[in-house]
């Protein structure tokens, strides 16, 4: 097998992590949003509601985004792809806002 060529169990996995993990449980369908602001008060809101999160609400809440731009990789429309972009901008911007 090659490195370019992953099993399809890789993919499920990856699913599996998002729609499991043990630091957020996430609004159903949150990484299909198109407004950047809606996608990044959706992770504050799970990130701050945890109990289980193993660092701040920031950090978890930009570690699932990152995570979920990085396992979707080539299959994210470039829109959708600048509409994460754009909603990490937002989630530092509403964690800013927080701290004043």
């Amino acid at each position: 097998m090659t490195a370019s060529h992953q099993p399809a169990h890789d993919y499920r996995w990856s699913a599996e992590v998002t729609r499991n993990s043990d630091a957020l449980d996430l609004e159903d369908g949150v990484f299909t949003k198109d407004d950047p602001a809606a996608i990044a008060i959706s992770l504050k809101r799970s990130a701050e509601r945890s109990d289980r999160r193993k660092s701040s609400p920031f950090r978890s809440a930009m570690s699932m985004l990152t995570f979920h731009i990085n396992r979707a990789g080539s299959k994210l429309s470039s829109e959708q792809r600048k509409t994460l972009e754009a909603a990490k901008d937002e989630l530092r911007r509403l964690f800013r806002k927080d701290k004043d």
